[in-house]
């Protein structure tokens, strides 16, 4: 093959990566977002502490795929048992609450978006249904969305092959430290009553992979949604690289 025609070819290849370049959108660009805010009250109710429903969440018109996730994520956190179906949309969750609920009952949903970096949106999942006893049911989660791959990671995703127990070994030490840190390390009857536990609430932000844990889980109800945080640098050989957030 003639020196021209390997130049010829090479600048060819040049050309359509560049083209390839210019029509992919910008990943280090932050995903547009659009905030949707709304409190609506049983209607016709004149008591006092009306049933209502406040949902804050989050659109995001560039990624449908993720709008739509979004959307169906606080749909399951509203679930009062492991087996009841599923709204269709917020808009008839809200309509069919403010229908069934009595005075003092309350639903709120949140979505926000936690960080962006790296093609990667995280998304935080918040509920609390208020029944009108001492303590309402919290809920909490995350999504970890790629938009390269237009889906959101599991953690089997984020983990190289054969590393789980490796990452939740990992997480056990960042568990033991924010004992430490809180002291309650000092208390025999705390540490063994709430020990070490997984959680499916993982983040992959750009200061560290946090695990967000459900109230009562490992410390009281009244300690609300404890986070740990593990490093980049701790989870090395473990995360999958690509993963790791780049600097400059």
């Amino acid at each position: 093959m003639s020196i021209l025609r390997i130049t010829s070819l090479a600048c060819i290849a040049l050309m359509l990566g560049a083209c390839q370049s210019l029509f992919q959108p910008d990943m280090r660009a932050p995903l547009e977002v659009r905030r949707d805010a709304s409190e609506q009250i049983k209607p016709g109710c004149t008591v006092a502490d009306c049933p209502l429903v406040n949902v804050d969440t989050v659109h995001f018109q560039s990624e449908p795929t993720l709008d739509s996730l979004v959307e169906k994520s606080l749909l399951k956190m509203t679930r009062t048992s492991p087996n009841a179906p599923l709204p269709v949309s917020l808009k008839v969750y809200e309509e069919q609450f403010l229908r069934e609920a009595q005075s003092h009952n309350g639903s709120y949903l949140q979505a926000k978006v936690r960080d962006q970096h790296d093609g990667l949106v995280i998304v935080e999942l918040s509920s609390y249904l208020d029944t009108g006893d001492e303590q309402g049911t919290p809920g909490r989660g995350f999504i970890n969305y790629s938009r390269q791959q237009h889906r959101a990671l599991t953690l089997q995703d984020m983990l190289l092959p054969g590393q789980e127990e490796a990452f939740w070994l990992t997480a056990q030490q960042a568990h033991k430290e924010w004992m430490i840190n809180t002291r309650f390390t000092q208390d025999p009857a705390f540490v063994k009553t709430w020990p070490f536990q997984k959680t499916p609430n993982v983040a992959l932000t750009s200061g560290g992979v946090i695990l967000k844990y459900e109230v009562a889980t490992i410390a009281p109800y009244a300690n609300g949604h404890i986070e740990l945080k593990m490093s980049y640098l701790q989870l090395n050989g473990i995360l999958k690289p690509e993963l790791f957030p780049r600097r400059g």
